[in-house]
Formats: structure tokens, sequence, C-alpha cells
């Protein structure tokens, strides 16, 4: 099982408004290739209500609302995409994990739901992750300096 970044969504289904570097191209199609194998259950996925939460309010500006609504209802009928639900005491400890990690609330709540449940790869293009201990990104980053 691994972690579904919101963002992956945001790159499979935004429409550019500029002109794509090649390296932009290639995390769009990354993107597109995770939410098929996702959506055709090649691959076990663990995601929050809150990351729903967000895939809904910066894809709701780009996406017509019916679209979007088969978009979230599909997901949520999928039995390889497992819903974790989040509580004011697990979304407190994730702002503390955050100040200890120097991520924001929701990428600090990623990490903290990974560890509860023992998922340790995350589906991400977002470079916050790029150095969090025992927290491997998929699709890997190629622009990472060599240790």
């Amino acid at each position: 099982m691994k972690f579904l970044d919101a963002i992956v969504f945001i790159y499979a289904y935004c429409k550019p408004k500029k002109q794509l570097t090649d390296k932009e191209k290639q995390m769009k199609e990354q993107a597109k290739k995770i939410i098929t194998d996702v959506s055709q259950g090649r691959e076990q996925v663990l995601v929050t209500v809150v990351h729903l939460a967000e895939i809904v309010n910066i894809l709701k500006h780009g996406m017509p609302l019916e679209k979007l609504t088969e978009l979230i209802r599909g997901l949520l009928m999928l039995e390889n995409i497992k819903v974790q639900s989040v509580t004011r005491e697990s979304y407190f400890l994730a702002n503390e994990l955050g100040d200890d990690l120097k991520l924001e609330a929701n990428d600090a709540l990623a990490i903290g739901t990974m560890r509860s449940n023992n998922v340790t790869e995350i589906f991400t293009f977002d470079s916050d992750f790029d150095y969090i201990e025992g927290i491997t990104k998929i699709p890997k980053p190629t622009y990472l300096p060599s240790p």
C-alpha cells in the first residue's frame, strides 16, 4: 500500500495555463499513469479525508462540478483505496509533527497517517517529502543532488 497525495490529481487533471516544461510534461504523464493504475485496481492506496478535500478544493476551479463529483464518487467506491478519517487529535498531532519536520499540517498529516498504517511509500511530486526519513517518494525524484 502507498499513500496517494493530492498533488498527483492536480498534475493529472489540471489544465495548464502556460506551456509546460519537459519536466512538467513528464510529471503530468506520470500522474495520469498513477491515477489509471489506482482506478484499475493495480495499486492499493491510502488517503485521508483531508487530502480528498484538497483534491476537491483545487480541482473545482478547473473541472465541471459533475465531473468532479463523478471522480470523487468513483474513488470512494474503489475497494483498493483506504480512506482514513481524521480526528481533532490526529490533526493536532499532525501540526506538532509539522513543526518537528518543517512541513505544513496536511503534509505532516500524510506522514503521520503513513506511519500509523505502516506505509513507507507515497505517490507525490511534492519536494517537501524528498528528505523525510523512512519515506520513499514515487515516482523517485530525478532532481535531487547525489549524496
